[in-house]
């Protein structure tokens, strides 16, 4: 049976972080495995502050031009890491109907929604994200869950709500054709550039904040998917 060890050791090989586990149950909304058998263990995989771009930067999937680059290369090394590892992979990108790696984030570590609507961690803040996750026919140990307050709760000034320079975010929503309209136009470089300003204002991991070219990359493709579904 595997270990934790050795998942994180070859999620790490990939360019991929492990980001917790869980033992599912009832009301998850884990599926079950190609063979009909039931998920024991969920682990999850992603990125923390630019963890994936080495990895990333240098792909195939990112030097063809081709849609989908960042999707296309975690499945890809999910799958493969899933074979090594004897597990079926997962992933958030696939669908209708999606998987709600929000809720399994939370279930696997101490993350809690901003106001922003990204899951916040204590330590990486806003600076992180789920690419796929590892299911296991086996009930594996897992590191306990940390249980730990959503620094949220203890921000008085919530300087992500009181910096995006056109007000699109606000305790009771996110305004997407404002968003879509500031980044479309020239007012809207600094974000491009460097990721939103909003998310940049929050205190919490700062150090992890994406570099230049990370920032434009998720940028880009952040506006399309607003462009797409704004239209």
């Amino acid at each position: 049976m595997v270990g934790w060890d050795r998942i994180g050791a070859v999620l790490r090989a990939a360019g991929v972080e492990p980001r917790g586990g869980f033992h599912p149950q009832q009301g998850d909304g884990v599926p079950a495995l190609a063979d009909g058998g039931k998920v024991l263990t969920l682990v999850l995989a992603g990125g923390v502050g630019g963890s994936l771009w080495p990895s990333f930067g240098r792909s195939p999937e990112l030097a063809d031009g081709l849609p989908h680059a960042l999707d296309r290369w975690s499945r890809r090394v999910l799958d493969e890491t899933a074979a090594t590892l004897g597990a079926q992979a997962l992933y958030p990108f696939v669908g209708p109907p999606h998987l709600p790696f929000q809720r399994w984030a939370m279930r696997a570590e101490p993350t809690a929604p901003s106001p922003l609507g990204i899951l916040i961690h204590p330590d990486h803040g806003l600076w992180h994200s789920y690419r796929g996750a590892l299911a296991f026919a086996d009930e594996l140990e897992l590191p306990a869950r940390e249980e730990r307050p959503s620094p949220c709760e203890t921000c008085a000034d919530r300087p992500c709500l009181s910096t995006c320079p056109v007000a699109a975010f606000s305790g009771k929503g996110y305004d997407v054709a404002v968003c879509l309209g500031h980044i479309g136009a020239e007012a809207g470089a600094d974000c491009m550039a460097r990721s939103c300003r909003a998310r940049r204002a929050c205190p919490v991991g700062r150090s992890l904040a994406h570099g230049p070219e990370q920032s434009a990359f998720h940028m880009q493709a952040f506006r399309r998917a607003l462009t797409a579904r704004a239209g």
